[in-house]
């Protein structure tokens, strides 16, 4: 007997109740909340940096050469490099070296002599590269220039070992970081300092928040100090001097306004079924009815035997039968909810997995119970 259950989502129908309607909720400040965590220096940030690299030194698991010759290139160019020259046709079995690519972030004002931390990550067919030692890499820019140089050993945060057929892994094995492992050879140039303007990034776009940022900070420095160019970027007026602008941006940074409540919004992810929705969602009273399909497969085997002497032959057949019942749909009130914690239980209150919350939002907010924005990632 073979038993399939199929959850319909399409038969979750979500049915609008006009009992009543909630009030809206105001579109009031919600706390206090610093600037520095509301947006960012135009100008000021990190820029990455990669370079192609040797990791030698591993204990057996490198590159099979055979089917990397990239990394039998590097090493003969290497130690060309350094005065020693190969016979022509010469065929190198290595087995403790690795090509890698290396990246690393240098951060904003950074100087020469500095250092930043790297990480290497296999680009052949390593088993592990735990234990090895990258050797001197330049790291170049998007404009193709070096801005630091690494070197040092991998720590790799996982272990393995494999024989006779069986293995047995923890973590990951072809990548690995270098604490500190690059220093910086030369700065990027910043507009910090440049013109008598800085200009303020907000991490999102709100209209809100660009009116209360440039209310607070000409409140403090003085009317026209700060201007909304729309509502992701404000414009500051603010010293020449160095040193007066560092202090006056800290000073800027540590200002504290009232954020304003974030659009209502659902978040979706298809592939794991994770439903996230922030405090701004709200739900109006609505029914909704959750139920299942089953579909019931038997098969019995059917034999048909041949009468006496007629040099038939026994034959087995198949029959099947099939039913299909749906088990009774429970309609569900949900009670409006304008806070959080109130749709959560409002939802818990079906029983559903979250793979069904996905369908069941959907039809919420077609229905015009859902007072959100879903967004599928």
């Amino acid at each position: 007997m073979i038993k399939i259950h199929s959850f319909f989502k399409s038969a979750f129908a979500t049915l609008a109740v006009a009992s009543s309607l909630l009030t809206a909720m105001p579109a009031q400040a919600t706390a206090q909340v610093r600037i520095r965590d509301l947006a960012s220096v135009q100008g000021v940030r990190s820029n990455p940096l990669y370079g192609y690299g040797i990791v030698v030194g591993l204990d057996g698991t490198g590159d099979q050469t055979t089917q990397t010759p990239f990394t039998t290139q590097s090493i003969i160019s290497m130690l060309q490099q350094s005065g020693v020259n190969l016979p022509p046709g010469t065929n190198m079995q290595l087995k403790n070296v690795a090509s890698v690519m290396v990246t690393a972030n240098l951060p904003a004002f950074a100087q020469p002599g500095q250092t930043v931390d790297v990480t290497v990550a296999s680009l052949g067919n390593a088993k592990s590269l735990r234990g090895g030692l990258l050797l001197m890499t330049p790291l170049k820019g998007a404009d193709g220039r070096v801005y630091a140089l690494a070197q040092g050993q991998l720590v790799v945060g996982g272990a393995g070992a494999s024989a006779s057929g069986s293995k047995t892994q923890i973590n990951h094995l072809s990548a690995g970081r270098i604490p500190n492992g690059a220093q910086i050879e030369q700065a990027v140039a910043s507009p910090f300092n440049l013109g008598d303007t800085l200009t303020l990034e907000l991490n999102s776009t709100d209209f809100s928040n660009a009116t209360r940022m440039v209310a607070a900070i000409n409140k403090t420095f003085g009317d026209g100090t700060a201007q909304a160019l729309d509502g992701r970027t404000v414009r500051v007026r603010a010293p020449q001097s160095p040193d007066d602008r560092v202090a006056f941006l800290s000073r800027v940074q540590d200002l504290s306004i009232s954020e304003s409540i974030a659009t209502a919004k659902v978040i979706i992810n298809a592939r794991t079924g994770s439903v996230v929705m922030n405090q701004a969602v709200a739900l109006e009273p609505c029914a909704v009815a959750h139920g299942n399909l089953t579909v019931k497969i038997s098969t019995t085997p059917v034999v048909s035997q041949p009468a006496p002497f007629s040099q038939g032959q026994t034959v087995v057949t198949q029959q099947s039968n099939v039913e299909v019942s749906q088990a009774g749909g429970q309609l569900i009130e949900l009670k409006g909810g304008a806070q959080l914690s109130d749709v959560v239980k409002a939802l818990n209150a079906l029983g559903a997995t979250p793979a069904d919350l996905i369908s069941i939002l959907e039809a919420m907010q077609q229905a015009g119970s859902l007072k959100a924005e879903l967004e599928v990632i």
